[in-house]
């Protein structure tokens, strides 16, 4: 693997990153919203980890960028999902459980690689920080 040093690189100059992507119309707690990111970003780093290994280590080596991104609805976020996955890139999308302030199946979040950063922008780059 190159030797890539992070404290030398600014965050524009990261080859590889994750989305996390959130529905804003669900109004969650804060608490609620960041355990729901926080799931997007296990599980679609573990899917990059089984299925694009090298981006998954060159990721975890340069810093593990993540940008955390909304999206209006459901609607939005399931079409988003099926762009990425028809893209190859690694994705997951969160269902909640249904302990506690959603219903059970609930779709919350969506991760999105990591992957390079390229091609995480082509599907992501309209969307608005959270």
């Amino acid at each position: 693997m190159e030797d890539v040093n992070p404290a030398r690189k600014s965050i524009e100059e990261f080859e590889y990153k994750q989305m996390l992507v959130i529905r804003t119309d669900l109004k969650m707690s804060r608490g609620k919203l960041a355990v729901q990111v926080a799931h997007a970003a296990v599980s679609s780093a573990e899917e990059a980890r089984k299925h694009s290994p090298t981006s998954w280590r060159k990721w975890l080596w340069e810093g593990q960028k993540k940008v955390a991104v909304k999206v209006a609805n459901e609607a939005d976020l399931v079409a988003l999902y099926e762009k990425a996955k028809r893209a190859g890139l690694p994705t997951y999308l969160v269902r909640d459980r249904g302990l506690t302030e959603l219903p059970p199946g609930t779709t919350t979040a969506l991760g999105i690689g990591p992957a390079p950063t390229k091609n995480v922008d082509k599907i992501t780059s309209e969307l608005q920080l959270l």
